[in-house]
């Protein structure tokens, strides 16, 4: 038994919007940064890696603190794309690794998404000079402009062309 197209149309429209809810087509989860293994930590030694063991074993730092480049960050990250492809982060480890003036491993650090700090974001703008005009620029700002010929034989227009046809604005015989 064939079923007419017409009645099938209802159908065909609703399917695809049914089929995006479902949870087969939901995102990959992403890595990002650089995780570094819990096993591949636990062969590090305090006091007798150096930081060439580390970069070995685990590779080069995702960052180093600003002030200090014996300390080694390692930021990792497991994402997944939500609404309007904005990251939601499932998952956050970051491993600081501190080091003497030698480039001994002195301290390891583990940190989860529970040890980060809420930041608050400002939506001020810094001002910059002479972007904001004031009353009297404002009031003599088009002085100058007013061309009281730009409608006439040969003034110019505001459009950037002068006459206005082949024989003038007024048309043939106006004596202007």
């Amino acid at each position: 038994m064939r079923v007419p197209l017409p009645r099938l149309r209802p159908l065909l429209l609703v399917l695809p919007l049914w089929l995006g809810a479902c949870s087969v087509f939901e995102s990959p989860i992403t890595n990002r940064g650089n995780r570094v293994d819990a096993d591949l930590l636990n062969e590090l030694v305090v006091g007798t890696s150096t930081k060439q063991d580390v970069t070995s074993l685990i590779g080069s730092p995702t960052t180093r603190a600003t002030f200090d480049d014996n300390t080694w960050i390692y930021i990792g990250m497991q994402t997944r794309q939500r609404i309007g492809r904005t990251l939601g982060v499932l998952n956050m480890e970051n491993t600081v690794l501190t080091f003497n003036d030698a480039g001994v491993l002195t301290d390891v650090k583990r940190l989860n998404q529970d040890d980060s700090l809420p930041v608050q974001v400002v939506a001020r703008t810094t001002p910059s000079p002479g972007s904001d005009t004031n009353f009297l620029q404002m009031l003599l700002g088009n002085v100058g402009r007013y061309n009281p010929l730009a409608g006439k034989a040969g003034g110019s227009t505001p459009s950037g062309g002068g006459t206005s046809g082949a024989n003038g604005p007024a048309g043939p015989g106006s004596g202007i």
